[in-house]
């Protein structure tokens, strides 16, 4: 069962407003959460004046209940139920000190209850709220509407978005990142700062290819860890017209793979690939990689660091596998449509056709022999959000571009994993990504996820983010 998410919730309130309104608010907040499946960490209502914050010392209680659930609470949902104490809220987070996305919702007022007895001016109390957190350094989330009731479907949409910023924001801050093998050496696109990188708290550790290769190569097909991946990789993809030396030769490089990700507790991997891999183990670690990728623990080829960063956050922003793809050709003369490919890594969710093949480029290079454990298929219509992460080194910085489009049904007759995407404005955003040297490769994802992405990498991770619209 999947553990609940656990939010910390801070109820604003001024006591010259009516206590009804603080009350009712409560109750409504934490039966939605209940609802959601979420754990709410909020104040109890004896512990101070109806469970809600105003004054310095319940500020302090707030803080420390907090803490006592700090290694759980993903991210803080601030209630205005009237106008709130701005400090009270501010002074909270402040000593809670979770640095955590933070959410500010407020409720609206009705035209009919605008006396003092019932009135709430929620509307002006977030306005307050958020120039008290601009001040403190806090970064805060805003509703789409300025005021809005807690089970408004509208609202309800906005914060499911904030709990997949909330698991953005902590997974990037905490992800370990296998990086087998030197990059290919024609590749100075994959290049990037380890340290930059680290400085965002993104750990890379680095495993040099042969370690992998002797490992695997130490490995018989009669070795119950070897029996027990290949199971594993029949159940998962048909083989084709793959030679059973060559699936033998996959399962022993996918044991060894699986054992240094366990070993290390990592989150993704980039591998090398071509051509050391066909040359001096004989087959491609293709299979090993969707099947990784399809299970959450996203695997980039060429090394590609920033590039299996960029599959886990959209992976985060989605619930779904994330798959790394070229910007590869034209389709045809149509200026908003273009054809993504890579010779077969792609997650099993986006080929529905999916069976081990070779990879026909490589082999005219290596034998197409040696290329076996590529995969074969072609994604149909779905949802698409697109984008890249990268560190931009002479600046210093880690910058990325999202956006959205459709993925289709064209015609597209060729082989390896392959789509066609559909993006407005096509031709602007391949100007955007030329000028500013991103890699040729992108990550696409079956979502529409940008803004989550946007509000996480910008907003919370401090990066340089362009959304193309």
């Amino acid at each position: 069962m999947e553990k609940k998410i656990t939010l910390g919730i801070i109820i604003g309130n001024r006591d010259f407003f009516p206590d009804s309104l603080v009350e009712k608010a409560r109750v409504e907040v934490i039966e939605l959460c209940n609802t959601l499946g979420i754990n709410p960490i909020v104040l109890d209502s004896n512990t101070t004046k109806l469970g809600g914050v105003e004054t310095f010392q319940e500020a302090q209680k707030c803080a420390n209940l907090f803490k006592q659930h700090a290694e759980d609470i993903i991210g803080v949902w601030v209630v205005l139920p009237n106008f709130g104490d701005e400090k009270g809220v501010a002074d909270s987070l402040k000593l809670a000190n979770l640095n955590v996305p933070v959410l500010i919702q407020a409720y609206p007022d009705d035209l009919d209850k605008l006396d003092v007895a019932r009135r709430r001016d929620a509307w002006c109390g977030k306005i307050s709220v958020c120039n008290n957190l601009y001040q403190y350094g806090i970064k805060y989330t805003l509703t789409t509407k300025h005021v809005v009731r807690p089970n408004d479907e509208g609202f309800i949409t906005d914060l499911k978005a904030f709990l997949s910023v909330c698991k953005v924001v902590r997974g990037l801050k905490n992800v370990r990142i296998g990086a087998i093998g030197a990059r290919p050496g024609a590749f100075n696109t994959v290049r990037y700062s380890e340290k930059i990188l680290q400085r965002n708290g993104i750990s890379v550790v680095t495993c040099d290819l042969s370690e992998i290769l002797g490992n695997a190569n130490k490995l018989t097909k009669d070795d119950a860890i070897v029996k027990d991946r290949l199971d594993k990789i029949l159940a998962y993809t048909p083989i084709g017209k793959t030679p059973n030396e060559a699936m033998i030769q996959i399962a022993k490089l996918d044991a060894v793979l699986n054992n240094f990700m366990l070993e290390h507790s990592l989150d993704a991997t980039a591998i090398q690939c071509w051509t050391s891999l066909q040359k001096n183990y004989g087959c491609n670690v293709c299979t090993s990689m969707s099947i990784m990728s399809e299970n959450m623990l996203p695997s980039a080829c060429e090394v590609d660091v920033t590039g299996t960063l960029s599959m886990y956050a959209m992976q985060l922003a989605s619930g779904s596998p994330s798959a790394l793809v070229d910007w590869n050709n034209n389709y045809a003369d149509d200026d908003e449509k273009c054809v993504l490919f890579h010779c077969g890594n792609w997650a099993k969710s986006f080929l529905p056709d999916i069976q081990i093949s070779n990879a026909p480029i490589l082999g005219t290079s290596v034998g197409v022999e040696n290329t076996y454990g590529a995969l074969d298929g072609r994604t149909p219509a779905m949802p698409l959000t697109y984008g890249r992460i990268s560190t931009d080194d002479p600046k210093g910085i880690i910058k990325a571009y999202i956006g959205e489009g459709e993925l289709t049904d064209d015609a597209l007759k060729t082989f390896g994993n392959r789509a066609v995407a559909q993006i407005k404005d096509l031709q602007g955003l391949m100007q955007y990504v030329c000028r500013n040297g991103f890699e040729h490769h992108v990550v696409m994802n079956a979502s529409k996820t940008a803004g989550i992405l946007k509000e996480s990498l910008s907003n919370y991770m401090g990066w340089e983010v362009y959304e193309h619209r």
